[in-house]
């Protein structure tokens, strides 16, 4: 019997743990470590900053779901991964050992290095549902008693999405309330050009995410340093192409939403040959990590280098159907290992987003998410508002039912050409197989 330990028990780690109770069978054991016994849908958290969705309209029981497909749960946090011990260390003092170990943590956010920045700054955020849920409290408060507005993201970042999305359904609501001409709104963003979303845009997102801005009347800033955080004020430089600072600015603000950057978790910061120097897990194409070949690594929590170089430094988003990907090639690679064969399997990292903009909505495919691409589109209307919504009741109902992909889903996917796994490296593991 061989032991799989899944830490972390978010987007990733609990399809994963799903995944891995599949491919591996009843005759082996997963558990998985968690800070916490809810699974949260955070892709949901915009619309619970805004009171479109209460906290436990997106959160899940872990202990029941799990028990039910026969995986352990152990609800605490991580202190420390020891390698070279196969051992997992928690706060409690107590430790779980491990064969195999999928790290699927997410990041730790990096509120401390922007002065001010953040919940325990002068900034919300809606990165946790528990930020979020702090931060519907303060946007009904800013709503009895508007004023200037900033949404955005400080240097480093490289989740774009959630504050588009954010700053378009804020335009949205304070319409709805009748509130927006009291409003100024300002996006200001380290990308060097709205729409790039650290990934050199999808299909024509510059043009569509810059025509939104214009006809929401949201300014904005690109290249942008944020220097620090006042009470009432941002503090940004613009620099130019070449990293050079080009223009200051002090945009002032009644509420502020501002993404911040991220870094690996404290449990493994600093592991040589495990992580790279921010703390991301270092894996090859097959999730896998090159000195210690039993720990593999999924979602955000890995390190992708950037495509290109920006003026200011921006990060590679790790999106839903992406980290899809990875969890699906892990599980494989295991069964392969467990069954003594060399893992053969690589994540697509194809990338299927939906994003609401309150009164529409924007969708964007790209495969493989960083380019160069045989697929690059991107695509608005209020039909990508309804999917939107329609894929978060979809993938809830999966994780209350202990589901990862189904089999009508695996049809539907290979059907639309969304594939999960690289054909050259499924086709190669087959054709092992046959005689």
């Amino acid at each position: 019997m061989v032991h799989v330990v899944v830490l972390g028990a978010g987007l990733g780690g609990v399809p994963m743990a799903f995944e891995a109770r599949e491919k591996l069978g009843a005759a082996h054991r997963v558990t998985v470590v968690s800070n916490t016994e809810t699974f949260q849908f955070t892709r949901s958290n915009p619309w619970v900053a805004v009171n479109w969705r209460k906290p436990e309209e997106i959160q899940v029981p872990l202990e029941p779901v799990l028990k039910r497909k026969g995986i352990d749960l152990v609800a605490v946090a991580a202190a420390r991964v020891h390698p070279a011990e196969n051992r997992v260390e928690l706060v409690d003092g107590q430790s779980v050992a491990y064969d195999y170990l999928v790290i699927a943590t997410g990041p730790e956010l990096a509120f401390d290095e922007v002065p001010g920045l953040g919940p325990a700054g002068h900034t919300h955020s809606i990165c946790t549902t528990t930020h979020a849920t702090e931060t519907a409290a303060a946007w009904e408060a800013f709503c009895r008693d508007p004023g200037p507005l900033v949404v955005g993201t400080v240097q480093g970042v490289s989740c774009f999405g959630p504050a588009y999305e954010f700053a378009m359904i804020a335009d949205y609501e304070l319409r709805r309330r009748k509130i927006r001409d009291r409003v100024p709104m300002t996006f200001v963003t380290s990308e060097p050009y709205i729409g790039h979303l650290g990934l050199g845009g999808v299909g024509d997102t510059k043009g569509l995410l810059e025509s939104e801005l214009r006809k929401r009347h949201i300014r904005w800033i690109t290249n942008a340093k944020t220097t620090g955080i006042e009470a009432d004020r941002l503090r940004v430089t613009e620099v130019d192409d070449e990293g050079k600072d080009k223009k200051s600015y002090e945009v002032p603000f009644k509420f502020a939403m501002m993404m911040p950057s991220f870094r690996g978790i404290k449990a493994v910061m600093g592991l040589e040959g495990l992580v790279n120097p921010r703390g991301f897990v270092t894996v090859d194409r097959k999730q896998r990590n090159a000195k210690y070949p039993n720990i593999f690594a999924i979602g955000v929590c890995i390190a992708i280098p950037p495509p290109e170089p920006t003026p200011v430094p921006t990060g590679v988003p790790k999106t839903g159907f992406m980290i899809e990907s990875m969890t699906t090639a892990t599980a494989r690679n295991i069964r392969s290992l467990v069954d003594g064969k060399a893992p053969a399997m690589e994540a697509s990292w194809n990338a299927i987003c939906l994003a609401d903009f309150g009164d529409n909505g924007v969708a964007f495919v790209a495969l493989p998410q960083i380019p160069p691409r045989n697929v690059n589109w991107a695509g608005e209307g209020r039909w990508a508002r309804l999917a939107k919504v329609a894929f978060e009741k979809y993938f809830l109902r999966k994780i209350r039912n202990g589901q990862s992909v189904p089999l009508y889903e695996q049809m539907a996917l290979r059907i639309a050409g969304f594939n999960k796994l690289r054909p050259e490296a499924a086709e190669a593991a087959i054709k092992k197989t046959m005689p």
